[in-house]
């Protein structure tokens, strides 16, 4: 017994970094970040590297919590242990709703990028084949799905580093056919739509940095659980350096109100050069990106719906062991779940993107807050970390309080709200019943 748990706990640290970036850079970034441009205009870099500096606080609050106790409903398990059973219900089916609204935009978004080669093809069938790929993947297994997202991180990071060098190459003058650059060179034009548009843009640069849950979830197989906070360390570092460099370098190719929710920032940015077959390497790259984040979703979802079965917070049946790597029932929820969400792009294909995003990125704050707080009621925490920690809260309270500015944005936080506010009626009247079952024992 004591051999097959060291077989299976053998991730190295820098393995779990490169699932983390395979799990992250995907469609939030490669589409998500367009409405942050036109929400914030330039600014969007800084919102950037605010949500970096949050996403850092987040995973080295979960790393540590992970680090001391590896547990294998990661971040929902650590909840109930702070604040008790009613908090592990809510953040358990909490990540489970945002995932699920995740898939809808990511099956989305990749069907958006398909139609760059098939424009005529509606996206519900783009949506049903991309389902049904995903699902087999899934059926891997979480060692084989490692494997596979880490090939997916390299050629995500070698797509964008590829735009870094092409972009790079017309800045600095290398190549010629740039006459304009637009450097921003005044704060207005930093800030071209003002603070409040910078404010309403910054959950879309939060939401280019959601999946680090994943990543939570996947750290129980380290060989070294010690390892967590450098793996996120690097991790995260990565991505803020990539994603900074590369957006700056296509608002600086092209003006920032040129950007629009149907294509990438970095197909608008290569749009008036002739290079030929790049934009199409780089359409591919997009896809593979968002493609392996949906899978990641595919993962988490089904992983802490098992979590919640084995803690009798989700109907037993759930957790049910098959000859798949998916218990069955969690496998077809999953599957209803991707129904409704292609019902939704059929229905909704205009709006549906920035609603769902807007709705899926809040919940995924909701959940990053309830990390913060966790890590502080259950450790022993130093002045360092509690500035460190307060730090978060306010970044992440900045970017929950901007979607009320925008009227695009507001319908996603009335999504948002209506889940949470069901999970609380439903958490309050569990709680009854655990208190009987507790007071009887």
């Amino acid at each position: 017994m004591e051999r097959s748990k060291q077989e299976e706990n053998n991730m190295k640290w820098w393995q779990l970094s490169l699932f983390g970036v395979g799990c992250t850079i995907g469609t939030g970034f490669f589409l998500g970040s367009s409405i942050g441009i036109q929400l914030g205009g330039p600014s969007i870099i800084i919102g950037i590297i605010l949500a970096g500096i949050t996403t850092y606080i987040v995973f080295d609050a979960l790393a540590r919590l992970t680090a001391k106790h590896p547990e294998k409903g990661a971040f929902r398990t650590y909840a109930k242990q702070a604040f008790g059973h009613w908090a592990g219900f809510s953040i358990g089916w909490m990540y489970w709703f945002a995932e699920i609204l995740i898939m809808g935009s990511q099956l989305t978004a990749l069907s958006i990028f398909s139609r760059f080669w098939f424009p005529n093809i509606p996206l519900w069938l783009f949506a049903l084949g991309y389902a049904i790929i995903g699902i087999f993947v899934l059926l891997i297994g979480a060692k084989g799905l490692s494997r596979i997202e880490n090939v997916f991180a390299v050629m995500k990071l070698a797509a964008i580093v590829m735009f870094i060098f092409i972009a790079g190459a017309f800045v600095f003058g290398f190549v010629e056919g740039t006459d304009n650059l637009n450097t921003p060179s005044s704060l207005e034009e930093l800030f071209p739509t003002g603070m409040m548009g910078f404010w309403a843009s910054l959950i879309f640069a939060f939401y280019a940095f959601g999946g680090i849950e994943v990543m939570g979830l996947m750290a129980v197989e380290l060989n070294e659980p010690k390892d967590a906070p450098k793996a996120g360390r690097v991790m995260v570092l990565s991505l803020v350096t990539i994603y900074a460099i590369s957006l700056a370098l296509a608002l600086v190719l092209v003006p920032w109100d040129v950007f629009n929710t149907e294509e990438s920032p970095f197909i608008v940015a290569f749009k008036d050069f002739n290079l030929g077959f790049v934009p199409h390497v780089f359409n591919g790259a997009l896809i593979i990106a968002g493609f392996s984040t949906m899978v990641a979703s595919f993962y988490g979802v089904t992983t802490i719906l098992v979590s919640l079965a084995n803690d009798g917070d989700a109907p037993a049946i759930f957790a049910k062991e098959g000859r798949l790597a998916v218990p069955l029932p969690s496998l077809g929820i999953l599957v209803l779940g991707l129904a409704a969400s292609i019902i939704m792009a059929l229905a909704l294909p205009e709006k549906i993107y920035t609603y769902i995003t807007t709705g899926a990125g809040l919940m995924l704050l909701y959940n990053w807050l309830f990390i913060i707080l966790s890590a502080r009621k259950l450790q022993k925490v130093t002045i360092k970390q509690q500035i460190k920690y307060i730090v978060g809260i306010v970044f992440l309270s900045a970017g929950v309080s901007g979607t009320l500015i925008d009227q695009t944005n507001r319908p996603g936080f009335f999504i948002s709200l209506g889940i949470v506010t069901l999970i609380g009626i439903v958490a309050y009247f569990m709680n009854r019943k655990w208190k009987k079952e507790a007071n009887h024992h």
